[in-house]
């Protein structure tokens, strides 16, 4: 009883709460981004934050093979689990959101500004490529580990942390609703409403990026789910009213990771599949199955 409810307590409930924040913060983030730039293939990664985060965590494990860092124990607690690898990602995610904030001052159309990030990404995951290049196979593999995502590292004050940044993010992304709504007729309607473009386009760009980088630290970066989740949900729903969606995306998005977290175990097998593996296989077929029962899908791009 003893060994069962530590199990529950300090691994199953923690994992299932993770997921549920990090499916709810990734969908509502691919969300704003599919709004903003008003594109149907934009997704939080291409803002570049997901590849900051791992030039970032690249850094801390291809130079600690270098210097002959030891880095057993952050592997015996796990790749996800370390402050020092939650703390490079934050750094790395962060420095890229820098450049990109400094690039919006003086880009004013989003299409630009989407194709800059997209080139950003790139920049630092060829970065990254040469380190993984020149690094020792033993720190290779870590970190290969570390971008196959994980949500089953994170527990106490890491989770803690987690729940509060998401949850501040989600409330926000909810109080923009409207102005989102705005945003679906274009900017220059947007603006007719009285919504200040610029600094709307900057605060979906802060909270995106909080959201995102906030899950990448913690578990890695997580694919697909900001990109499909809400065209799901809008299938689904058949509205593009964003006081709907958010909540809906939020729901639909933290099932989705739960659901893919259980396949992933592989019920009566010790083989544990990552998560990002999981999100492909569960994800994209449902995608692909609504597409063709709904024939196209419902979206105001």
């Amino acid at each position: 009883m003893r060994a069962w409810n530590h199990i529950m307590h300090h691994i199953r409930i923690p994992k299932a709460i993770t997921a549920t924040l990090a499916g709810a913060a990734l969908s509502v983030s691919g969300l704003q981004m599919q709004t903003l730039f008003r594109n149907p293939l934009a997704s939080p990664s291409e803002l570049g934050i997901s590849a900051g985060a791992a030039l970032g965590t690249g850094f801390l494990i291809m130079v600690a093979g270098q210097t002959q860092i030891d880095l057993s124990q952050l592997q015996r607690l796990g790749i996800g689990s370390s402050w020092l690898l939650v703390f490079s990602a934050s750094v790395g995610a962060a420095f890229v959101f820098s450049l990109l904030l400094l690039v919006a001052r003086f880009v004013r159309d989003n299409v630009v500004l989407l194709i800059v990030g997209l080139l950003l990404g790139t920049l630092t995951l060829s970065i990254t490529t040469v380190w993984q290049y020149y690094s020792q196979p033993e720190n290779l593999q870590a970190f290969i580990a570390w971008t196959f995502g994980n949500i089953g590292g994170v527990s106490g004050p890491q989770l803690t942390i987690l729940a509060l940044i998401s949850t501040a993010g989600l409330v926000f992304s909810f109080t923009l609703s409207k102005k989102l709504n705005a945003f679906l007729l274009g900017e220059n309607y947007a603006a007719s409403m009285g919504v200040s473009v610029p600094r709307m386009r900057l605060l979906i760009l802060i909270n995106t990026c909080l959201l995102t980088g906030t899950v990448t630290a913690f578990c890695g970066p997580i694919g697909f789910v900001g990109i499909a989740v809400p065209h799901l949900t809008r299938a689904l729903m058949g509205t593009s009213n964003h006081l709907l969606l958010i909540p809906a995306c939020s729901l639909t998005g933290s099932i989705l990771l739960l659901g893919c977290d259980i396949f992933a175990q592989l019920p009566g097998s010790e083989m544990v599949l990552p998560i990002n593996i999981a999100t492909s296989m569960i994800g994209a077929p449902i995608v692909i199955w609504i597409i063709l029962k709904m024939h196209n899908l419902r979206t105001s791009f």
